[in-house]
């Protein structure tokens, strides 16, 4: 049977993504690519920045440091995506590579330790760190597309003024 610990971890790290998924069906190429200022990130490089990571850490995760030589974290910073196809392929890519490296570990795993930047993690703590992190920047990225959607915005959740009609369905459903 799989660790509990972990499979609610992926459970986790798959309502994020699906949060990110859901975002990205509403956009365009330009909408993905439109910063406020020189001083924000767009959703682009967002994902950039995040797929960066996600490549980073999880490759190779609990053999090398986190921060892998080969990582060009400034670099992630700048606009290089030519097309929305070309930024959901990164975030596919991303999240696989995230998901290949959690799905085969068990509960004698999450003891052991990694590295990130060579600052020693258990593999739990180091996970919980890239579930923060992720879940902060997809919250970003959300907040950016119903900031552009405006009125057209479809809830990723319990829209707005139902939360007495959805808690009704849920609470007259069995346990």
């Amino acid at each position: 049977m799989k660790n509990d610990l972990i499979t609610g971890i992926i459970k986790q790290f798959e309502s994020y993504k699906t949060v990110g998924d859901k975002t990205f069906d509403q956009l365009t190429f330009e909408e993905m690519s439109w910063q406020y200022n020189d001083a924000t990130n767009s959703i682009s490089i967002i994902v950039k920045h995040m797929v960066g990571n996600m490549f980073s850490r999880w490759t190779n995760f609990l053999l090398e440091d986190g921060e892998k030589e080969w990582r060009q974290r400034d670099q992630e910073f700048e606009a290089s995506y030519t097309s929305k196809e070309e930024i959901v392929d990164a975030w596919e890519s991303g999240w696989k590579c995230l998901f290949d490296a959690i799905e085969p570990l068990n509960n004698h795993d999450c003891n052991k330790t990694v590295y990130i930047r060579n600052e020693g993690h258990l593999v739990s703590e180091a996970i919980f760190r890239q579930l923060g992190h992720y879940s902060y920047h997809i919250g970003q990225i959300a907040f950016v597309g119903k900031m552009l959607k405006g009125n057209d915005w479809q809830s990723l959740s319990i829209p707005k003024g139902n939360s007495s009609e959805y808690n009704l369905q849920k609470f007259n459903k069995p346990k």
